[in-house]
């Protein structure tokens, strides 16, 4: 389980995170929402290890990881999908798939077959360069990365953004069969309203750095959330 209790976080001079406190849980999806520029990348990648907080601590299964480095936190089962999916497009799409092996002992440095369940495309496009998928296969190929570490904390940020609707309607179906195993955590930041109110077990809301709004998913009040993150 992550908690994340009254976490500060500066740039310089800049504070983009103030007392932050969280949670996310195995078999659950905790969505975070909120405009752009309110500290949403900000905290995952503190959860990460991308960035160093000032303040409060990290606990991740009830031990403090702010202390550690990001191929650390990545050892202990913590992946991250970045913004931007950052894949390697010059790589084929299998040797982008190992590239999740780095940080994995060498006997379990394979590919589990329920990847190719999961994203059957790719199963398709292994010796195809990750620069001449499309948008969603892209997106695709930067989760199932994630996955190939065998995580027990999934971090998604905006999985949706620039992504065709079929697609994103699987990648939903993949977040629920996730959750639905129930060894998996899932902390998932969406700007995409319906995305996040389907699949929310739990919800947050930020705005200058600050949860202003959290709660079950079942409670979510769309006017309201729709007021908070609408730019």
């Amino acid at each position: 389980m992550l908690n994340v209790n009254a976490v500060d976080l500066h740039y310089g001079a800049s504070q983009a995170l103030r007392q932050v406190s969280l949670s996310a849980e195995p078999g659950k999806v905790t969505c975070l929402l909120g405009r752009n520029g309110v500290g949403k990348t900000s905290l995952l990648d503190a959860i990460a290890g991308h960035q160093p907080i000032t303040g409060g601590e990290i606990l991740w299964n009830q031990q403090p990881i702010q202390g550690l480095p990001s191929y650390e936190r990545a050892r202990r089962g913590i992946a991250y999908v970045p913004q931007g999916r950052e894949i390697f497009s010059q790589l084929t799409v299998l040797e982008n798939l190992k590239s999740g092996f780095s940080c994995l002992p060498g006997n379990e440095r394979f590919i589990d077959p329920e990847i190719y369940v999961l994203f059957p495309v790719l199963k398709a496009m292994l010796g195809r360069r990750g620069g001449d998928l499309s948008g969603g296969q892209q997106q695709q190929l930067a989760i199932a990365r994630a996955l190939v570490t065998r995580p027990s904390l999934l971090l998604l940020d905006e999985p949706t953004e620039g992504i065709q609707p079929s697609i994103i309607k699987d990648i939903q179906k993949v977040i629920s069969r996730l959750r639905d195993r129930g060894d998996m955590a899932i902390l998932l930041v969406e700007q995409y309203f319906e995305f996040a109110r389907d699949l929310a077990d739990t919800f947050a809301v930020m705005d200058r750095g600050q949860i202003v709004l959290s709660g079950r998913g079942e409670d979510m009040e769309e006017d309201k959330v729709r007021a908070m993150i609408s730019v």
